[in-house]
């Protein structure tokens, strides 16, 4: 008999804006119908120029950002430079594909700035590496993905791109019941990254 792997819900949102990129992930974290956490760090400062949002067990992407850190890390002492986005892209998806037989339960979106300018690629759980301008994943991702697609602009500011991104988790988290307890930015420009978090008032606090 199979066995069903219960996979912990989440919404996690990104989009490339003219000036830099933004992610945002919720908090929640469930098992089935149980929430079992509710300050879940799912949003990943990976390097000051990039950053990972994730979906999937808590575990595995935990792992994986573990791995990137570390490996970007090394590259920089190595190479006396920062690694690019896409060079971070490709070494998950091969580590994401080299577990194809027993795979990480994670899907990913991985974004950041270097010197080609804004970079977002998203993942899924065998390393499929995709190009985009914004993406989302996780169990709210159709009701996020439907305001990107109404309201994405390319060359909207990284503080335009922060409301659009807050308004598409939000907008999952209101109808979404795997998604929840507040929001994680990051915000990532030619100058650095930024980290925020807002609050959301959830039914009974």
């Amino acid at each position: 008999m199979s066995q069903q792997i219960m996979v912990p819900g989440a919404t996690a949102v990104a989009i490339k804006c003219k000036d830099g990129v933004v992610l945002g992930n919720d908090r929640r974290a469930t098992w089935g119908y149980t929430v079992i956490n509710k300050a879940t760090q799912k949003l990943f400062k990976i390097t000051d120029n990039i950053g990972l949002a994730a979906y999937g067990l808590i575990g595995d992407f935990q792992f994986v950002s573990r791995v990137l850190k570390a490996q970007a890390a090394l590259y920089e002492l190595e190479a006396h430079d920062r690694i690019s986005t896409k060079s971070i892209g490709k070494m998950v998806s091969n580590m994401l594909y080299s577990r194809k037989m027993a795979p990480f339960y994670t899907n990913l979106i991985i974004a950041g700035v270097d010197k080609d300018g804004p970079q977002l690629y998203t993942l899924d759980a065998l390393g499929s590496l995709m190009p985009e301008d914004f993406g989302a994943t996780g169990t709210g991702m159709l009701l996020s993905i439907g305001i990107l697609e109404a309201e994405y602009n390319p060359e909207m500011t990284v503080e335009e791109g922060a409301k659009l991104v807050e308004k598409a988790i939000r907008t999952s988290i209101k109808r979404d019941i795997m998604s929840g307890n507040g929001i994680d930015l990051l915000i990532i420009t030619q100058d650095g990254a930024e980290e925020r978090r807002i609050e959301i008032k959830e039914l009974g606090e």
